[in-house]
């Protein structure tokens, strides 16, 4: 029997602290309920970095995050929040190198947890000789470290001991100080202070002690013991969301899943609502920004009679918080914690990722 047919034998351990945590052995679901101290310790590191070394330069022409998989999503967070109003483009850049266009003008970000990805390092060491101002966001005593000491860098150091998915803050609310310093996007302390009180009402309702039908992570992952995810943002923002989301479901619950933002899903991504077994096999999740535009509200109405009418299941969570951060920070925690339940629901290791290990090996033989 494979895990996602064993699901069902398996509802009762989400209602089993102590199950949980045998079923979770390198603590994902733990570093999840971590969130709010992290999300503070990063405000606390942000603002003691010595940051004015780059913020000092005023407003960029454009700001480059360079980052990969866990950490790049750190750039989607900054371009978020910076909204499309931002004065200069927020653009995330995942490979190798930098586009033609960067240069003393520009500021580059590049972000690694582990201070040591190759792709990041080599937009890195390219701001570096383009003469862009550099920031750099990872492990200390790193390769990226020592770039960022370099020339007219900053560097803000991220504690070890976490893997990059679930070190989401610490890479990401740097960033957003950077961004605030920079005149890209106004993030005040407040605002930060607020979202860590925002985690913390959070994970207190969706952690491992709530029941089942007391707890909207756990009856999530039991929606999605079988079907496939269909992800949609209902915003830019709530975007970035849906596609952590996907993310969350392939690393955590090791299940393929699929993204998009309304109103652009609508032109694409719902075509499979017509596949004679959409009802089996694909289920939908709204991620709902409480800033959507009312077009798009009417669109996920019209989307929502559709799957209905073809039997497809669909599930909303919405955004919470007065400001942007804490909104998309609101939709980030109920899906960290979806995920990290449906894995053990399933029987696997939310924090094993096998196959990405597997594919660094053989790059470097």
């Amino acid at each position: 029997m494979t895990p996602q047919h064993d699901a069902a034998a398996r509802e009762d351990l989400l209602d089993d602290p102590e199950g949980i945590e045998a079923a979770d052995p390198d603590g994902m679901l733990r570093a999840v309920a971590g969130a709010p101290a992290q999300f503070r310790e990063a405000v606390t590191t942000a603002y003691e970095a010595d940051l004015g070394r780059v913020t000092d330069g005023g407003r960029p022409r454009a700001v480059v995050v360079a980052g990969m998989g866990g950490s790049g999503i750190a750039g989607d967070v900054l371009g978020a929040v910076a909204g499309l109003g931002a004065p200069a483009p927020v653009l995330t850049h995942r490979g190798y190198g930098l586009p033609g266009w960067v240069g003393p003008a520009d500021v580059v970000v590049a972000v690694s947890c582990s201070g040591r990805t190759e792709e990041t390092l080599s937009a890195a060491e390219e701001a570096v000789r383009r003469g862009a101002r550099v920031v750099t966001v990872g492990a200390e005593s790193s390769p990226l470290a020592d770039l960022g000491a370099r020339g007219r860098g900053a560097h803000v150091p991220v504690p070890g001991g976490r893997l990059p998915r679930a070190s989401l803050w610490a890479l990401s609310v740097p960033l957003l100080v950077l961004g605030d310093g920079l005149g890209v996007c106004r993030v005040a302390r407040e605002e930060l202070d607020a979202t860590a009180d925002l985690l913390d009402v959070l994970t207190e309702r969706y952690k491992a002690a709530k029941e089942s039908f007391l707890n909207p992570a756990k009856a999530l992952a039991l929606a999605f013991a079988e079907p496939l995810p269909v992800v949609w943002g209902t915003s830019p923002l709530a975007g970035v969301a849906a596609y952590r989301t996907a993310c969350q479901f392939n690393e955590n619950a090791k299940r393929p899943a699929t993204w998009g933002v309304l109103p652009e899903a609508n032109h694409n991504q719902v075509v499979p609502f017509d596949d004679p077994d959409a009802a089996d096999r694909i289920r939908v999740l709204f991620l709902r920004d409480a800033e959507e535009q009312p077009s798009v509200a009417r669109r996920v109405t019209a989307c929502q009679e559709l799957a209905r009418e073809r039997g497809i299941g669909f599930d909303e969570v919405l955004a919470e918080g007065a400001s942007p951060i804490a909104r998309l920070a609101s939709l980030v925690a109920a899906v960290d914690f979806t995920t990290t339940y449906l894995a053990i629901l399933l029987g696997v290791d939310p924090s094993v990722i096998a196959p990405i290990v597997q594919l660094k090996q053989r790059l470097a033989e």
